[in-house]
């Protein structure tokens, strides 16, 4: 029997951020990355697992650490970048944020071998419209993932990165998108992100 880590796949992809992207709480197969490199092959695009570089918890600085760790040498087809929301959680400052982030756009470009619009970042949930943030300064929440995400978004803009906001997603009080843990998404939701990027990933893997 041919193991994954010996077959030779035409695409590949990396997958860096936090809770969001390794899929705290939902089956391995619903992760989003897990979700879109299916829906890839499926497809017709023959495109391996993602490799996943994500931890509960993670900060931008916890995650550049974390990739400076791994010192992963290859290049990637497609790279997703997901991170923020525990900078907010912390009470960190946006600009503290922007800093950070300026450094993980140019890292994640720098493993698509220079192919800027091979970047896909996707915007910070909002996780306090959950049934965690229960007693918590929702208002608060909100304003302050709102800026961290318009850091996001000007920063993706100055280097031709692909943006995109699933904030709005999880805002969707359906508790059919919340994960048994009353915070983080559930698979259902993981798909409504997929189906946001993948009109733009699926071109540019011919």
């Amino acid at each position: 029997m041919i193991s994954e880590a010996t077959v030779k796949h035409k695409y590949t992809y990396l997958a860096v951020g936090d809770s969001y992207t390794i899929g705290e709480m939902v089956k391995e197969n619903e992760r989003f990355p897990m979700q879109l490199s299916q829906r890839l092959n499926s497809d017709s695009i023959d495109i391996a697992e993602p490799l996943i570089i994500a931890k509960t918890g993670w900060t931008t600085d916890e995650l550049l650490a974390a990739i400076k760790e791994k010192n992963v040498k290859d290049t990637f087809s497609i790279v997703t970048l997901l991170i923020g929301v525990n900078n907010q959680y912390r009470g960190r400052s946006s600009e503290e944020y922007r800093a950070e982030l300026k450094q993980l756009l140019d890292i994640a470009i720098k493993y698509t071998g220079g192919k800027n619009e091979h970047v896909f970042v996707l915007s910070i949930p909002d996780w306090g419209v959950t049934p965690f943030a229960e007693g918590k300064d929702r208002g608060k929440i909100a304003a302050e993932i709102d800026e961290y995400n318009r850091v996001k978004k000007e920063e993706c803009e100055k280097l031709g990165v692909k943006y995109y906001d699933i904030t709005e997603i999880s805002r969707n009080t359906d508790p059919a998108l919340i994960a048994s843990d009353g915070l983080h998404p559930s698979g259902k939701m993981y798909k409504m992100w997929v189906d946001k990027i993948y009109i733009d990933i699926r071109p540019i893997l011919k």
